[in-house]
């Protein structure tokens, strides 16, 4: 089947190839019929609602821009039960007519087990079959707008426009100021995806009840067994951070109409969340032991979710807390953010096995791994005081670099050495250097970054009321 794009965005049969399809037209009429979803939510008119939605996920313009994102997504050459990949234009074009309602059943999702970070655990993902897949990224097309307009304002993971630096610089609002609570609840739900409950999704996440009970009970297939999925929504699907979210959205609103702010009862209670992982600052321990997490504890009852024994704890801001991969802690009463010891130890890992698996690679092309990562971890960490961090783990990548040269030059003096594969340049000694030869047959120099050399600069934070899909904040983003 072959289809265009319509103003009215319906399906017209007139025969086109992939590649003719007018992805600006495409665009524009998923985003205004977004934007309708979210005034439609704004107004409280939840039949229009449903209205819109339905149209968004029956016309044309959210199919083939729910096939466009699957199939261009890193995880577009992974297959689910079916092995199948759409990965040519062909298969693309099908595809677009394979996404109907009627008849629908989705298949059984792939399960594979990944390492968690930081951790020698391993963690359940569920991948779907690539037309489960295209389905609920149609469907995400119509719930996210929803999600977005009735989220909580401190609620940051897995949320368009957002990043972590964003719930980092929201922790440094709470908890810089000399009056600030003193008492942080570290949350942590135990395992929360796998154990949301299903009654709960399908009585209050509003999109087509039919196909969400078919997603949440299509099961999953290991070691050629189907096993059911009575609970929670598998991690690897597209949908699945947009329900965790629905799922949790109202608790910061919760903590706020319970502890007001008046003079008489000021807990100073703020939230701030990360997906599963949030903070709670509070002005004292007990509040925080004995009124804010039983509170929470409720709250997550009522989902069929629990708080992690192991990972949930009553901190004081003077002993410090991690949160997000950085040490957030008050010394002498000033607010300090650091990297933290752990992701800077997994960082040094991940560089040092790099250089490990690399022992017959050229300088240039050792080089040509190494900065992706470096930069990578700089940029993450730019926003928070890491100059000394920094020059720490530059120290710690020369030494391992230092190690490399030499294995490959055992009877070579440390001087041919440093000549070999250092540089002096910029006012910088020991510069790791090397050469790459191009396609054309050209010889280019590279020299490893450092991580000194980024700059630390203040992180702006996004407004906590802006929503990408609200057009009067088009001008905003």
């Amino acid at each position: 089947m072959t289809a265009v794009v319509t103003p009215a965005g319906a399906v017209s049969h007139k025969a086109v190839d992939w590649h003719a399809i007018d992805w600006h037209q495409a665009h524009r009429i998923g985003r205004r019929l977004q934007a309708r979803i979210v005034k439609a939510v704004q107004e409280d008119r939840w039949g229009k609602v449903h209205a819109l939605q339905h149209l968004l996920t029956h016309s044309l313009s959210g199919k083939v821009l729910a096939v466009k994102r699957v199939t261009e997504n890193p995880g577009k050459r992974t297959p689910g039960v079916d092995g199948d990949i759409w990965d040519n234009p062909t298969k693309k074009t099908a595809a677009i007519g394979r996404l109907h309602q009627r008849g629908y059943h989705p298949l059984p999702l792939r399960r594979v087990w990944i390492p968690k970070s930081h951790s020698s655990t391993l963690r359940p993902l569920s991948i779907p079959c690539m037309r489960d897949r295209a389905m609920q990224a149609l469907y995400l097309l119509a719930l996210d707008p929803i999600a977005e307009t009735t989220a909580d304002r401190h609620s940051y993971g897995f949320r368009s426009e957002r990043c972590t630096a964003d719930a980092l610089e929201q922790c440094r609002i709470v908890l810089s100021r000399k009056i600030s609570a003193p008492w942080i609840l570290e949350g942590d739900i135990q395992a929360c995806f796998e154990k949301i409950s299903h009654e709960w999704l399908l009585a209050n996440v509003p999109m087509d009840r039919r196909i969400l009970r078919q997603w949440l009970q299509a099961g999953f297939i290991e070691k050629q067994r189907w096993h059911p999925t009575d609970d929670g929504t598998p991690q690897g699907g597209p949908i699945s951070p947009v329900l965790m979210n629905l799922t949790l959205e109202g608790l910061q609103t919760s903590l706020q109409a319970r502890f007001r702010r008046t003079k008489a009862r000021n807990g100073m209670v703020n939230m701030v969340r990360w997906a599963d992982d949030f903070i709670i600052t509070g002005r004292s321990k007990d509040l925080l032991e004995h009124e804010v997490k039983p509170l929470v504890e409720t709250y997550l009852r009522e989902r069929g979710l629990t708080l992690s024994p192991e990972k949930t704890h009553i901190t004081h801001i003077d002993e410090g807390f991690d949160f997000l991969g950085q040490h957030l802690r008050k010394y002498g009463g000033t607010y300090l953010a650091q990297p933290a010891k752990k992701n800077v130890t997994a960082f040094l890992e991940n560089v040092r096995a790099i250089i490990k698996s690399n022992k017959q690679a050229t300088a240039g092309h050792l080089i040509l791994r190494l900065n992706p990562v470096i930069r990578g971890w700089a940029q993450y960490h730019r926003h928070s005081a890491s100059k000394r961090t920094f020059d720490k783990v530059d120290s710690a990548i020369f030494e391992a670099l230092w190690r490399w040269a030499k294995r490959r030059h055992p009877t070579k003096p440390p001087g041919w050495v440093k000549r070999k594969y250092f540089r002096s340049m910029e006012n910088r000694h020991w510069v790791f250097h090397g050469d790459v030869v191009d396609a054309q047959g050209e010889r280019k120099d590279y020299y490893l970054f450092k991580a000194a050399k980024m700059p630390i600069k203040r992180y702006t934070k996004l407004k906590a009321d802006a929503n990408p899909y609200d057009p009067s904040w088009e001008t905003y983003f």
